[in-house]
Parts: structure tokens; C-alpha cells; sequence
């Protein structure tokens, strides 16, 4: 497992871990890498120090905990997107609009996702409008091969 220090074109820095270098290589040529905060996908890495290692005995994580840690992850990931799809108002692509109306009491308090670009999302944090992007639904691990 590799961590990378990431940074999206609306410079939000953030961070995530990769099975490898070539790993996030793959995953970010195919657009897989989004920002947390405004889920742009024009992400670059970060100068980073390396992790060097000193003389105090370090625990190493075994690969069955990493596989474990991955799991549990995906499957929170899972399950937050279930929670918000079966208790939200889906409102496709006037989520911006619609979260806005919300925000300055123009129309009723109530939880919504849906779709918005970047570049909305933008707009809305820096008005003060709270919102976050909803994580892709992981493989399905009973369909991996």
C-alpha cells in the first residue's frame, strides 16, 4: 500500500492510499480519482517526504489486515450510499439549484443528492451551503473475480 498527498484544480488537499504507484496511475488516467470535497477529477500529486524509517521497532501491518481495512471500507462506503439513496429526495441534476433553495429558505428543509459539476459544487461551498460528495458504490466483492 502506497499513500499519496493528492491536490485537485480548486486546490483541496487530501490524501489517499493506492496498492501501488502503478495503481493510482491506472485509476487516475481512467478518471477514477476524485476530489472528497468537490469531486473534481483533475487530480495531481503532491510533494511529499518520503517515510524513512528509524531505529524503533515498527509493527508491520500483515496483507490479511490490509484486505481486512479494505473490506470494512468498501463496505461503509456501501452503506452510506444505501442510507443516503433509500432516505434522501433524488434530484438529479438541479441539485445545485435545489440545495441553494434549501439553504436560503426558498424551499423546504429536506435531504437531497444528485448530480452537479465541479465547478457548481464550488459555488455552493464557497456560499456556505453545505455539501459533500456521495462515494461510488465499490465492486461488489461477490463479483470479483
Amino acid at each position: 500500500m502506497i499513500r499519496y498527498a493528492l491536490i485537485c484544480d480548486h486546490d483541496h488537499g487530501f490524501e489517499a492510499w493506492f496498492a501501488s504507484s502503478s495503481d493510482y496511475d491506472d485509476q487516475a488516467e481512467r478518471g477514477l480519482v476524485e476530489c472528497p470535497f468537490c469531486a473534481s477529477r483533475a487530480v495531481r500529486k503532491q510533494i511529499m517526504a518520503p517515510a524513512v524509517s528509524g531505529t524503533k521497532k515498527t509493527a508491520t501491518v500483515q496483507p490479511d489486515a490490509l484486505q481486512t481495512m479494505q473490506t470494512m471500507m468498501m463496505e461503509a462506503a456501501r452503506e452510506v450510499r444505501a442510507h443516503v439513496e433509500d432516505n434522501f429526495d433524488y434530484v438529479g441534476d438541479t441539485f445545485a439549484r435545489e440545495a441553494r433553495d434549501i439553504h436560503e429558505g426558498r424551499s423546504e428543509k429536506r435531504e437531497i443528492y444528485g448530480e452537479a459539476t465541479p465547478a457548481d459544487i464550488k459555488k455552493l461551498k464557497d456560499d456556505g451551503v453545505p455539501c459533500v460528495p456521495l462515494p461510488d458504490l465499490p465492486p461488489d466483492p461477490k463479483k470479483a473475480n
